[in-house]
């Protein structure tokens, strides 16, 4: 009898360990991993060259990709939602990408949208609202 509760209450607690410790990380979202990655990759993957410059004098250069991702990643983890996807989508846009640099992306977008997905399915307005801007976004003629 002993041995049971022995055995229970040790499950119990690794349970709870377990839990909480899922729980820490998941405080600066899942996705916080993937997005780190992704801004090494486009710091350190060498850029594809700029196209020619354009016939606006005018136009303001596009920021470098490793700046965009910054600053989605700085949304991202500030809570602005529909801010990181809105930047995600545009640096997707972006075509002087490499290889790399593009899978990165590709793979961070995955988690954002993944994290995003399941907070929206809890009723968190701001993943709701950036779900919504995500599919306007995809849905949009390019």
């Amino acid at each position: 009898m002993q041995y049971r509760l022995l055995a229970t209450t040790i499950l119990c607690a690794s349970l709870t360990m377990t839990a909480v410790s899922c729980r820490r990380k998941s405080a600066a979202g899942p996705a916080s991993g993937e997005l780190d990655k992704a801004v090494k990759a486009m710091g350190t993957a060498d850029s594809a060259p700029a196209p020619a410059s354009s016939s606006e004098p005018s136009a303001a250069p596009a920021p470098a990709p490793v700046q965009e991702m910054k600053q989605a990643v700085e949304a991202y983890k500030g809570g602005q939602l529909e801010d990181a996807v809105t930047r995600l989508q545009k640096l997707r846009a972006t075509t002087t990408m490499t290889a790399q640099q593009r899978m990165a992306l590709n793979d961070a977008m995955a988690a954002v949208m993944t994290d995003i997905y399941a907070l929206a399915a809890k009723g968190e307005p701001r993943a709701v609202q950036a779900v919504k801007q995500y599919e306007l976004l995809q849905n949009k003629p390019r």
